[in-house]
């Protein structure tokens, strides 16, 4: 008897606690979801305000603001004005004036004959020394446009160094000559080499080339030339 009385009680109890705790979760999901679309309705209401346009005709505008002298700034006040003290002349006391000074008249002045027409008998000009020369000498790395360029008539072997026989060394020597309006060496500089011993030799021999000036403009010209030497022990005598 206890045992039946106690299972209808659990069960009437059980389907009212059922129906309370399925109406209270339904209540919050309810206010859950309205709470979340009114705060969507009132968070767009703020983020968009109104706002009222009003389009002017041009006659509907105020005429623009006038320049006047109201707008400029005021003018500077000069509390005092400063004598110039720069092209004042100064009298000087006659005592200091010499009497036997005179200013030439514009008439006088040109009368004067200029020292450049008495040296060139009345023509003008320039006077230009005899004595004064023009170096046009190239630079070593100055390209200078030739119609022909200078060829070697005379050429000198070098000397082979005695000391690079009994070592057993070679090596070239690369020279450049500056060759005058003569055909004649004035210069010779060394721009490479790949042994220092041999750089003496090729100097001395360089300098006693003899050259074709190089022409142009039918004229001649002074231009640098390139010479290699190349000192080989099987040819004791000079470069091949």
């Amino acid at each position: 008897m206890l045992g039946e009385y106690g299972r209808s009680e659990l069960k009437q109890s059980f389907h009212r606690n059922y129906l309370l705790g399925l109406s209270i979760s339904v209540v919050i999901h309810l206010s859950i979801v309205g709470s979340y679309y009114l705060s969507n309705v009132l968070g767009a209401e703020e983020e968009i305000p109104m706002v009222r346009v009003k389009v002017l005709k041009y006659s509907e505008l105020g005429p623009p603001p006038s320049i006047t002298a109201s707008s400029l700034p005021p003018p500077l006040s000069v509390a005092a004005t400063v004598k110039p003290s720069i092209g004042v002349p100064i009298p000087v006391p006659d005592a200091e004036v010499s009497p036997e000074q005179t200013i030439m008249t514009q008439a006088e002045l040109s009368a004067q004959p200029s020292p450049a027409s008495e040296d060139l008998g009345g023509q003008g000009g320039v006077e230009v020394s005899p004595d004064l020369t023009i170096d046009d000498e190239p630079g070593m790395d100055e390209f200078v446009p030739v119609e022909r360029p200078p060829q070697i008539v005379k050429r000198v072997l070098p000397i082979f160094p005695e000391l690079a026989v009994r070592a057993g060394i070679e090596g070239t020597v690369w020279v450049k000559i500056l060759v005058d309006k003569e055909g004649k060496p004035t210069k010779v500089a060394i721009i490479k080499s790949t042994s220092e011993i041999f750089n003496q030799s090729a100097v001395d021999a360089a300098i006693q080339f003899v050259f074709t000036p190089a022409v142009m403009n039918k004229g001649p010209v002074k231009v640098w030339v390139s010479i290699p030497f190349r000192f080989q022990i099987k040819d004791v005598k000079g470069p091949t």
